[in-house]
């Protein structure tokens, strides 16, 4: 898959869809069924889901202006990763998949912290560069 900026920000606005729709699910019809941790857990996956692809939307943005950035296109690469194990574990847990899978939440928000501290050693870095006569 060709990695560039339309590509992320459709990867973004999907993703803050699914988001959109899995709240909206999870408040309608899990939350009168669900017992409260697990409603709970449920709505951390959602919650960090939309922080995390509105943070991908902005590196997407980011990217038009520096498309042969690698360390943006590894914060999206990482960012994505963390999501899938992170939110992807919890939502799979709440749906009744094996307790075995509350070991994968903690390595996608290992995930998710690098990819943030990516990104800002790339911004860091592109100031300088920009900086530069």
């Amino acid at each position: 898959m060709k990695n560039d900026s339309t590509t992320n920000l459709a990867i973004a606005g999907v993703l803050i869809a699914t988001a959109t729709v899995l709240g909206a699910f999870g408040t309608h019809a899990l939350k009168p069924v669900l017992p409260p941790a697990r409603f709970d857990s449920f709505e951390i996956g959602v919650t960090y889901q939309f922080f995390h692809a509105l943070g991908l939307l902005g590196i997407a943005l980011l990217q038009r202006s520096y498309p042969a950035s690698v360390g943006l296109r590894w914060s999206i690469r990482l960012i994505l990763i963390g999501l899938l194990l992170f939110s992807g574990s919890i939502y799979a847990m709440t749906l009744g998949a094996p307790r075995f899978l509350g070991m994968v939440a903690p390595i996608g928000g290992t995930s998710l912290m690098v990819a943030w501290g990516v990104f800002a050693t790339t911004c860091w870095r592109l100031r300088l560069q920009s900086a530069t006569p």
